[in-house]
């Protein structure tokens, strides 16, 4: 299955930040268990490329990818380790490029209209808007979908479990990105997991 429509399929992406791969190993495997197959592996942590290489040779049905790419090497590793696509938090043209060389969905962050513009330059239509709270929400995403009708988006940081739900009720929010999800025992993530797949079946009926 095509991976943007995959992840669209699920609604919402668990935005994962591990210090330790017990932690991750743990946490995978109660997103796993909850049916949420899907995760953006951050790369801020020393642990964040063995993480990606253990979910994809622990749970092949797992749409696993990398978040907090910034450049060029940080891509190719990512990469390199099996993710199957990529996050930034801004825009960025090497990680784009390679991207593009690869066959792997990037979803650069946006927060104005100029860099939406740079973006669809590129041929990227499908954005992520962060940090979504601080910069008007659902709200500002209203106002630039009347500008740029061809964009979609996947608004990350700050949702929680009510602004997901109103969040996907928009047309032109393709999934939601939520770090609460991955916050916990391996228990409060299998809750927060199943939780979650529910809003966005709600949201979307």
């Amino acid at each position: 299955m095509d991976v943007l429509k995959k992840m669209e399929g699920f609604g919402i992406v668990p935005v994962a930040v591990w210090k330790d791969m017990s932690a991750a190993e743990e946490a995978l495997g109660a997103l796993h268990s909850a049916g949420l197959d899907v995760a953006e592996i951050c790369f801020r942590t020393d642990c964040a490329e063995q993480a990606i290489v253990h979910a994809v040779r622990e749970y092949p049905s797992m749409l696993v990818g990398a978040g907090t790419v910034i450049n060029a090497e940080q891509c190719k590793r990512a990469i390199g380790a099996g993710a199957r696509f990529v996050v930034s938090p801004g825009l960025s043209e090497s990680v784009a490029k390679i991207c593009e060389e690869q066959k792997i969905l990037y979803l650069p962050g946006v927060v104005t209209p100029t860099e939406i513009m740079r973006a669809l330059e590129m041929g990227i239509s499908d954005l992520k808007f962060f940090p979504a709270s601080d910069f008007g929400g659902l709200k500002t995403i209203r106002s630039l979908c009347a500008a740029f009708p061809q964009v979609r988006f996947m608004p990350t940081g700050g949702v929680n479990e009510q602004s997901a739900a109103e969040y996907l009720a928009f047309s032109k929010i393709f999934a939601c990105g939520g770090s609460w999800i991955t916050r916990g025992s391996a228990q409060e993530i299998l809750l927060s997991a199943s939780r979650a797949l529910q809003i966005a079946v709600q949201a979307r009926n």
